[in-house]
């Protein structure tokens, strides 16, 4: 299991569509992937997870990955996250 902390940079933070993109991402690992906001972790498979933790504009996130693929989802996921979610 390893993890990353990134901030969240895109003028909306992680609503709707730059959620959307993110599962989408997320979503083409096999490992586990996980996203945490404060003391809150949600699925980052899930739309309504990842939702549900409210993530605005440059808040710091974790992402944690658990799997045969971990690194590359950490390495992928971060590097969305850091170019506003343009993949």
């Amino acid at each position: 299991m390893i993890s990353k902390e990134v901030t969240v940079t895109n003028s909306v933070g992680l609503h709707a569509r730059p959620a959307t993109y993110f599962i989408q991402k997320a979503n083409t690992y096999k490992s586990s992937v996980w996203i945490e906001h404060g003391d809150r972790r949600a699925n980052a498979k899930s739309l309504l997870g990842v939702l549900s933790l409210g993530i605005d504009k440059d808040s710091a996130v974790k992402i944690i990955a658990d799997g045969i693929d971990e690194t590359d989802a950490i390495d992928g996921l971060a590097t969305l996250v850091l170019k506003g979610f343009v993949d």
